[in-house]
């Protein structure tokens, strides 16, 4: 085997970090994506190369020739793309229908929102099978391939079932579900024989690690799992090795720390605190999504202002929220109700020089964040279920004077590294959120920068380049 060095890594995910965008019939132009796994894995293709396997975006009926305009990107950079072509019909199918509303509610906890049509399954392993050709078109004798997310579990099986030799493994960047939610799936045995088609299966936290073993347990009576208490844990099914970890995934630490002491955060900081004087900012940043607990936290926010008057015109949440899937109806609906919760709390509390809520429906730029991040006392991260939640560690890097304070759902993935140090809550909990908001206002300097300085060197010591070499080196390249 040869080292690390001399092996090309592919990367394999459901979009690029890039988006081909139509801007009318003759040209198209290319747009930066956003998402946990652009931020985690974009420095380690830029440090260490290779090639990044997505969907651009396009549509194969538009029959555009995307490849160009891909590779005069990787030209720019350390690493190269390919697309992966998929008709509309498939990738609503495979994308809307199998992985977000079937994979992704389940894997959520929350099979109630499931809808288990057959289709949708046949439309997943149709372009499960599509990526596979991708990447065997491109694919050498030591590449090593790593395969990111849900939506690609069935990837590895295609490739072996194809005689593909090469090492290849599978990070999943959502929780996964206790037996008692999985086992409801109508093709649970095909999804879990799928993912033992990987010599290393990652998760995000011990937690998801304990489930998927007891599923595999469960579905697999010759299954014997070997270390199951240690991070890096057996599988032995007739013979055959699977290796299960856990590996919380993280950010770049010193590019979010020095970026936020730039000049031009810094003066977005000034903006926003002259614009918001005298009041203590509270901050929300949640993409449009059930699993986030928005509204949760809206209304806890509510009970707060409802039960202290005197808090009235001296705190104010600014509730980002990132626009997603915009066309399945569940977050339709998400959004009118958040919107609706907004405009009734801002009726029933604004006062002359303060509304209660500025609520933006759109995503920053790096700048704005940044300089949010920085003027914000308070973070609220209070998601329902969450299987990391990298804008914790994003607040934590960017708090330079160390005089935040982090409110954490007890249901991030995040939790199990910050627990000790952010103010803990349950988001069903109105109460639970209530009091932590209490306590954070109240917190002295000198407890809050203990607490925060904690984090940072949690964040910086496990870093996004820890979380790949560990995971990695746990792959024995």
């Amino acid at each position: 085997m040869q080292d690390r060095e001399k092996r090309r890594l592919i990367v394999v995910s459901n979009r690029l970090p890039i988006v081909v965008k139509k801007i009318d019939n003759d040209e198209y132009r290319v747009q930066s994506a956003s998402g946990g796994l652009v931020t985690a894995m974009t420095p380690i293709l830029k440090r260490d190369g290779g090639l990044w396997i997505g969907w651009a975006g396009n549509y194969f009926e538009e029959s555009v020739e995307v490849e160009n305009l891909l590779k005069k990107e990787g030209e720019k950079l350390n690493y190269e793309y390919r697309s992966v072509d998929i008709t509309l019909n498939d990738y609503k199918l495979y994308y809307k229908g199998f992985s977000n509303e079937v994979l992704w509610p389940l894997f959520h906890n929350v099979s109630v929102y499931c809808n288990f049509v057959p289709k949708y399954y046949e439309a997943f392993k149709k372009v499960n099978k599509k990526f596979a050709k991708t990447v065997m078109d491109e694919l050498v004798d030591d590449d090593f391939i790593w395969i990111h997310d849900y939506h690609l579990i069935n990837v590895a099986k295609e490739l072996r079932e194809e005689g593909v030799k090469n090492i290849v493994v599978f990070f999943l960047h959502i929780p996964f579900p206790p037996a008692e939610t999985f086992n409801r799936l109508p093709w649970r045995l095909e999804i879990i024989e799928a993912m033992l088609s990987y010599s290393l299966i990652g998760f995000q936290t011990a937690l998801d690690k304990k489930n998927f073993l007891e599923v595999v347990t469960s579905l697999i009576k010759s299954a014997v799992v070997e270390d199951e208490k240690l991070e890096i844990s057996k599988i032995i099914i007739d013979k055959k090795e699977h290796k299960v970890g856990v590996f919380p995934i993280s950010i770049d630490y010193d590019e979010f720390h020095d970026k936020a002491k730039s000049r031009r955060v810094s003066k977005e900081v000034e903006k926003i605190n002259k614009e918001y004087y005298g009041q203590k900012i509270m901050l929300g940043v949640d993409r449009l999504d059930y699993s986030k607990g928005i509204l949760q936290k809206l209304r806890a926010y509510w009970k707060l202002l409802d039960e202290n008057h005197d808090l009235h015109k001296k705190v104010k949440l600014i509730q980002i929220v990132v626009p997603s899937r915009e066309n399945i109806i569940k977050y339709i609906h998400l959004k009118s109700d958040i919107e609706q919760l907004v405009s009734e709390i801002n009726g029933e509390f604004t006062q002359p020089g303060w509304i209660p809520i500025q609520y933006c429906y759109y995503s920053l730029n790096n700048t704005e964040l940044l300089a949010y991040y920085r003027a914000s006392e308070i973070a609220m991260v209070t998601p329902l279920r969450d299987g990391m939640n990298l804008v914790a560690k994003e607040y934590c890097a960017t708090n330079i004077n160390k005089n935040g304070v982090l409110i954490l759902s007890e249901f991030a993935g995040t939790k199990d590294q910050f627990k000790d140090n952010a103010l803990l809550v349950n988001p069903f909990d109105e109460n639970s959120v209530v009091e932590a908001i209490k306590k954070a206002l109240l917190m002295d300097d000198k407890e809050k920068q203990r607490r925060m300085k904690n984090m940072q060197k949690i964040v910086k010591k496990f870093d996004i380049y820890w979380w790949v070499d560990t995971f990695l080196k746990a792959s024995k390249i």
